[in-house]
């Protein structure tokens, strides 16, 4: 995995790319009979500055989810990303999703906090991180380092996992003070930063506007599991990461009653768009293939130049 700096890097080179040299589908989706239970593949393709393709980069992320797997033991997802040759479509590596998944939303969610927090003056920042799974923990290190001095508060529904997230965040650099809510409402109510990371279930839009500061910045990663769509409504900017997968899943009722985005975070960033001097900002990423694939890429090199990994015959 590249350094953190790196990943915040090639998080908003992500976004930054989706406006004007990628091609990619809004991700396919499958629903296997297990409630909550999912699979999506998610191709993409990115041009490169090289007239003839050779630093293109073309390939595919294989997500699967299933709830239920904690009975079981074993993980809730399992995921896989396909690179591919640009030039002749060969396939080039297969990588492990799951890390890349975690480290590649978080820093998609450190370049939106970058960008679109609220600035506070004589006071630490504070923040609030609504789940205490893989996502909850890859974005510690992120929240640390774009919220240098951060007061974190901390919600699971499984008390236990959120004190041992409260824990390991006292020993991130950058984060000042970690301590755990009972309610999500307590958690995010004194927040300009709230970070939604809550395991998919049918309730659903439970953060209304009276939960939030008036200027808090509202990233969820969870699509609308916890944010309302009241709370994008009546943002003074709403960004997402892709505006046509965002519209897909809204048709598909994941997004029930949002409405469209002002812009995408990329074009946010190309135009310069400031973070509104008054009023909340809502940036909700869900996820886009080619953020894998720059991420992916970027393994393999590392991998490669420390000779890891396990070469396959031709």
């Amino acid at each position: 995995m590249p350094p953190l700096d790196e990943r915040l890097r090639l998080a908003e080179r992500t976004m930054v790319a989706l406006v004007e040299d990628a091609e990619l589908p809004p991700k396919v989706g499958l629903h296997p009979r297990l409630e909550g239970s999912f699979a999506h593949a998610m191709p993409a393709y990115l041009r490169g500055a090289d007239p003839e393709g050779g630093d293109d980069l073309l390939g595919m992320k294989w997500i699967a989810g299933f709830p239920g797997n904690s009975s079981r033991h074993l993980p809730a997802l399992h995921g896989l990303v396909l690179l591919a040759d640009p030039t002749t479509g060969a396939p080039i590596a297969l990588l492990d999703a799951g890390p890349i998944t975690a480290e590649r939303t978080a820093a998609v969610t450190g370049v939106a906090i970058a960008r679109f927090a609220p600035l506070v003056e004589a006071r630490p920042s504070r923040a609030a991180l609504i789940g205490a799974g893989v996502q909850g923990r890859s974005h510690l290190a992120v929240m640390g380092r774009v919220l240098r001095g951060v007061e974190l508060a901390v919600f699971d529904r499984h008390p236990d996992r959120a004190e041992a997230l409260a824990i390991t965040a006292r020993t991130v650099e950058g984060i000042a003070a970690a301590h755990v809510n009972s309610t999500a409402r307590e958690a995010v109510e004194t927040a300009d930063v709230v970070v939604t990371a809550a395991s998919f279930g049918p309730v659903r839009q439970v953060m209304t506007e009276d939960w939030l500061t008036p200027d808090a910045l509202v990233v969820p990663v969870d699509y609308a599991t916890y944010c309302s769509a009241a709370v994008a409504r009546e943002a003074a900017l709403f960004l997402v990461d892709q505006r046509e997968q965002f519209l897909a899943n809204r048709d598909a009722g994941l997004f029930d009653g949002y409405p469209d985005p002002t812009a995408t975070i990329g074009e946010a960033i190309v135009a310069g768009t400031p973070r509104p001097a008054h009023g909340r900002v809502v940036v909700s990423h869900l996820g886009v293939g080619l953020a894998d694939l720059l991420f992916g890429a970027a393994i393999l090199r590392r991998a490669e130049d420390a000779g890891l990994g396990t070469t396959l015959p031709g």
